[in-house]
């Protein structure tokens, strides 16, 4: 939900709401900037009685010269030097009061007399029976906050169960309930078509071979490809992930009826990850389960990702008939030659009947359009590109893989009148150095109005940040450690917002090499919301890191001085408010919040 706050003082407050995250922008006149070193910033949940300002992590140098990694703060001694702001602590489904007080003065002398700026904001309910329910996990194991609560321990390694428990949920923020949720609604005589590239994640193994035994007719699909090689070092390679969904349907002791194994095509991947809910006595299937999330302990506790739950019966029985295919295991053998390529010719187009390529944005219609891969070409991926490029306002992308040669270059024809995009990376964006073509790659960057995150820790403990950890080394993760959500966002706060989301990478391999599902949702300003927050909070979470990262890559010796250390507040208002100038990226943030349609 979006809202705005009445204008005050020169100050207005603009606000999205998601499920758990809140995102802030501060519009603020000449005069009202006079001065100003920050807001102090005060939540009200009226639900739970509580009034409060809120904790923030830097510092007046001057106040708090030196801060160590358990120093936090009040926001009413040491303020928010910021015109965008974000609450990643907020509740579903909850109303909350912020008041926005603009402060001056000096840092040891404050000045809080001004009259706050008041925002009424509603937040989205996590569990619904609407059409679609969203599930972000954390996404942050590398964060001050896992340091904080966790110490950086590896949750096996927690021995109270307690609190083993709690740093999974608070790892997984309910993306493991609303996984099993969707297959304990389950009741005997229901069926329940499954399609998973990685089947190892113990808790919902467990769960589908108990609604198989209580009499719903569990029907899986799983990965069992054996693209098993040996290195140019010697070294054997076993298959993944049949070897380990193998071992994992041998430790459930599911029944063969229950399941199929996709074998064929062994060199491209089955990288589905759906269910298919279809009730006892009905015709169409109701509910799908589908998203980023692998069945595995790295999908729902590591590695960014999201879970998307639709109850949509047209989408249902699109995914339902792309499964019916699937359970053929078509495609070719490994090595076959005429008769192979008449069997992927014959297994693209069933695939490509269900879900047509899109020409143009005309042809996505409102609502939820599913597209299935894999497809004859990359007409499909040139769509994705065109709608990330042709954006009116502002478009957000996750990438797990890397930037696409489709995507680079039409980036690369941007200029800072284009709209304003965003690039969630796994890794730094950088040529390849093993490429033939590394002399001819060019960077994306701020010229072409293009701003890039990517996966990145605190790895020095440098004034109040201890060190931080990762999924790779809490050994959720060992290839793909940050960033593995594939999600795009075209105009996520306009009229007619679109959401693509679902299994596929947007790379060539995904679009037609890869069993892959998206759904294409548009003009549904809810799905866009949550969406915009969670990777409004997943960017500058990493944002930040990357900076640093780069930053520390660049200089030899660390931040020595209050002026060198971002972690510190600026104790003139002009060294702050410099960075929100007309045309800095701060500021076109700010813009695009006041832009929005409410």
């Amino acid at each position: 939900m979006r809202f705005k706050s009445a204008k005050k003082d020169g100050f207005q407050v603009f606000a999205v709401a998601g499920v758990n995250t809140i995102s802030f922008g501060i519009v603020a006149s000449a005069a009202a900037r006079k001065g100003l070193l920050g807001f102090a910033v005060e939540r009200v949940d009226p639900k739970s009685g509580e009034k409060y300002f809120v904790y923030g992590m830097k510092v007046f140098p001057s106040v708090i010269p030196n801060p160590d990694e358990s120093t936090r703060v009040s926001t009413f001694d040491h303020p928010i030097q910021s015109f965008v702001w974000d609450d990643f602590t907020a509740k579903d489904g909850r109303d909350y009061v912020y008041n926005f007080y603009p402060v001056r003065g000096k840092p040891k002398n404050l000045d809080h007399s001004a009259e706050p700026v008041t925002i009424d904001v509603k937040t989205e309910k996590l569990f619904t029976k609407g059409k679609h329910d969203i599930f972000f996990n954390r996404g942050v194991a590398s964060s001050q906050a896992y340091v904080r609560e966790f110490h950086n321990r590896k949750p096996d390694q927690i021995a109270n169960p307690k609190e083993r428990a709690r740093a999974l949920e608070w790892l997984s923020r309910s993306l493991d309930e609303a996984l099993l949720a969707f297959i304990e609604q389950a009741r005997p005589g229901d069926e329940l078509f499954g399609c998973f590239y990685e089947f190892r994640y113990e808790p919902a193994a467990q769960a589908l071979a108990k609604a198989a035994k209580n009499g719903v007719k569990v029907r899986l699909i799983v990965d069992a490809k054996d693209n098993s090689y040996t290195d140019k070092k010697g070294t054997f390679h076993e298959a993944f992930p049949r070897k380990e969904n193998l071992a994992m349907l041998k430790t459930i002791k599911l029944p063969k009826k229950h399941y199929v194994l996709r074998e064929m095509r062994a060199n491209d991947i089955q990288h589905n990850k759906f269910m298919v809910l279809r009730r006892k006595g009905e015709a169409l299937a109701a509910e799908v389960w589908t998203g980023s999330t692998n069945l595995s302990t790295g999908g729902v506790h590591g590695q960014t990702n999201v879970g998307h739950w639709v109850r949509d019966k047209d989408v249902a029985e699109a995914f339902c008939a792309y499964w019916t295919i699937l359970q053929a295991d078509p495609g070719a053998e490994d090595g076959q030659t005429s008769d192979g390529r008449a069997a992927n010719k014959a297994f693209t187009k069933a695939v490509e009947e269900l879900s047509p390529t899109l020409a143009d944005d005309d042809e996505i219609a409102e609502g939820i359009t599913p597209i299935f891969s894999p497809r004859a070409g990359i007409k499909m991926l040139d769509r994705y590109v065109g709608m990330l490029s042709d954006a009116d306002s502002h478009a957000c992308i996750t990438l797990a893989f890397g930037v696409g040669a489709q995507f680079r270059e039409s980036l690369l024809k941007n200029d800072n009148k284009s709209a304003l995009t965003f690039l969630l990376l796994e890794k730094e964006d950088k040529p390849n150095p093993n490429s033939k073509k590394k002399d001819e790659w060019l960077p994306i960057n701020s010229k072409n109005n293009v701003y890039k995150a990517f996966g990145a820790y605190l790895q020095d403990a440098a004034y109040q940040f201890a060190r931080e950890t990762n999924a790779r080394m809490l050994e959720f993760n060992s290839h793909v450690a940050y960033i593995h959500s594939k999600f795009m966002l075209v105009d996520p706060l306009g009229t007619d917002p679109v959401v693509v989301t679902g299994s596929a990478n947007f790379s060539e391999p995904s679009t037609r090499s890869n069993d892959e599902n998206m759904i294409i949702v548009r003009g549904d300003r809810r799905v866009a919301d949550i969406y915009f927050t969670e990777f409004n909070r997943l960017f500058f979470h990493y944002y930040y890191r990357s900076v640093v990262e780069l930053t520390s890559r660049m200089r030899d010796d660390k931040p020595s001085t209050p002026k060198d250390a971002p972690q510190f507040l600026k104790e003139e208002p002009k060294e702050w408010l410099a960075s929100y100038a007309p045309g800095k990226f701060k500021d076109k943030r700010v813009v695009m919040y006041a832009g929005m349609t409410l």
